[in-house]
């Protein structure tokens, strides 16, 4: 196999891979042999027909497409390996030749590593963040926990309100006729949660359970199904169950139920550290993030597109597998979301493009400083990994293949750039607005006036005193 390497503009590069015909011929008498059991020719037994008849009758490419998506995988990793390019991006191929009895041609366009040229980074300026903990945030927590720890009770006695989880059955048409994706049996719906178009949940209040209810909406103009895009629909719903939260009272039993704490005053100090400690956690990040995003803005790198749209469906496919957890497909969620697949990227392209620039600039940072993972760093990420999954620390060893250990290895160097950058921070108070400033002025203008008036008044008193003292001399 030959490899041979162009490089394009903003650090794009093209392989042109030659694959030896008579590794194209393999791979071509490898598939006839996987698919002719499925062929079924007069006169030939199935299976047994040859493939040189399947070729005369089929074209001599029907098994092209097969063998050269076969050979292309391994055949584009070997190049890329040998190209030794920092391939950054999901190649585009393209076929150029192929032919029975030649070697199999393709290219493939790839973005690489751009270089970074850094701007400051050492003694970058943060802003000053205070952590302590006010009543109302304190309040808000406590009230979080009363939520996480209520009840939810079916009610009988009264009509659905917002707030309210209602179990339905429901069934949608439009001019009469059933639409995919439109029907479902005992689905639970929060009243409020806007989860459905329109305002089908607004039209359920004041319903009793039991009730048939007929619901009324249109789907939006921009729905991504354009089959409905616009259309009124009319849904059946039975009205099955009403469901209602019932919080717990903040008190000395609701402590001892959710705590180690006997007292709610007790429990309501560790609440407020808690809440300290999670403030202090984001204050960190917060910083980390304006240092980077600093060092970013000084610093010069030209991101190919091809490295942007990869990490955008890198991204996607990540949600894809959360949300796979939670029962729901990708489909299902731009169904549900009334969004499409393009609108999706673009609304993840800009965390994308972020997170391509800071790791871009803290890898260089992490080269300029000469910041090196040792193996004692790896063995601890992997026993804090271990530990925070349950598992042995051998065992998660045997499941991380030598490929992850490297992205171990970098984000350990990633992260050693980071600290090494705060280490070198300067914090300063977080600048005024103009109101707050404004504010300030006035309170200062305010002052002197406000003392004048006091010393007047003070000097008039000490007059008037006086010559009350000597009236009373001159009666005497």
């Amino acid at each position: 196999m030959s490899v041979q390497v162009e490089q394009l503009e903003h650090n794009m590069a093209k392989l042109t891979v030659e694959v030896p015909a008579e590794d194209f011929e393999k791979a071509i008498e490898s598939v006839y042999q996987k698919q002719k059991s499925k062929i079924s020719i007069q006169g030939f037994r199935k299976g047994k027909v040859p493939r040189k008849v399947i070729e005369k009758i089929y074209g001599a490419d029907i098994f092209y497409e097969d063998a050269a998506n076969q050979l292309l995988p391994s055949a584009y990793t070997k190049a890329a390996t040998e190209s030794e390019l920092d391939i950054v991006s999901i190649p585009a191929i393209d076929i150029t030749q192929i032919e029975a009895g030649k070697n199999l041609i393709f290219t493939a366009e790839v973005a690489t590593k751009p270089d970074v040229e850094l701007g400051k980074y050492n003694g970058v300026t943060v802003t000053k963040i205070d952590c302590s903990v006010s009543d109302e945030e304190l309040e808000a927590e406590l009230q979080s926990e009363r939520e996480k720890n209520a009840r939810t009770v079916t009610v009988t006695d009264r009509e659905v309100k917002d707030g309210d989880t209602v179990v339905i059955d429901f069934k949608g048409t439009i001019d009469g006729t059933a639409f995919e994706g439109g029907e479902a049996e005992n689905y639970s719906l929060v009243i409020g949660s806007h989860s459905f178009i329109g305002d089908f949940e607004q039209q359920l209040i004041g319903k009793k359970s039991g009730e048939d209810v007929e619901v009324n909406v249109s789907f939006p103009e921009d729905y991504p199904q354009t089959e409905l895009a616009g259309k009124p629909a009319v849904f059946a719903v039975t009205l099955h169950e009403i469901k209602e939260k019932q919080l717990p009272e903040l008190d000395d039993e609701f402590a001892q139920d959710v705590s180690e704490f006997d007292t709610f005053a007790e429990y309501k100090e560790s609440v407020k550290e808690t809440v300290a400690k999670r403030k202090e956690e984001q204050a960190t990040r917060d910083k980390e993030d304006e240092a980077v995003a600093k060092i970013v803005d000084k610093s010069k790198m030209d991101i190919p597109e091809a490295m942007i749209e990869t990490n955008v469906q890198r991204m996607i496919d990540d949600f894809g597998q959360r949300i796979a957890q939670q029962g729901l497909s990708i489909d299902q969620y731009l169904q549900f979301s009334g969004m499409d697949l393009d609108k999706l990227k673009e609304q993840m392209r800009p965390d994308a493009e972020r997170n391509i620039k800071n790791t871009l600039v803290l890898e260089k940072i992490a080269e300029v400083e000469n910041l090196e993972v040792t193996d004692e760093d790896v063995e601890k990420e992997l026993e804090e990994t271990a530990a925070m999954y349950n598992m042995e620390l051998a065992q998660l060893k045997e499941m991380v293949p030598p490929e992850q250990m490297e992205s171990v290895k970098n984000d350990i160097k990633i992260r050693k750039a980071v600290d090494f950058v705060m280490e070198n921070v300067k914090e300063r108070a977080k600048a005024k607005t103009k109101a707050e400033k404004e504010a300030e002025a006035k309170e200062k203008e305010e002052k002197p006036k406000k003392t004048t008036a006091k010393k007047t008044t003070a000097k008039k008193s000490s007059t008037t005193k006086k010559t009350t003292k000597k009236a009373d001399k001159e009666e005497a």
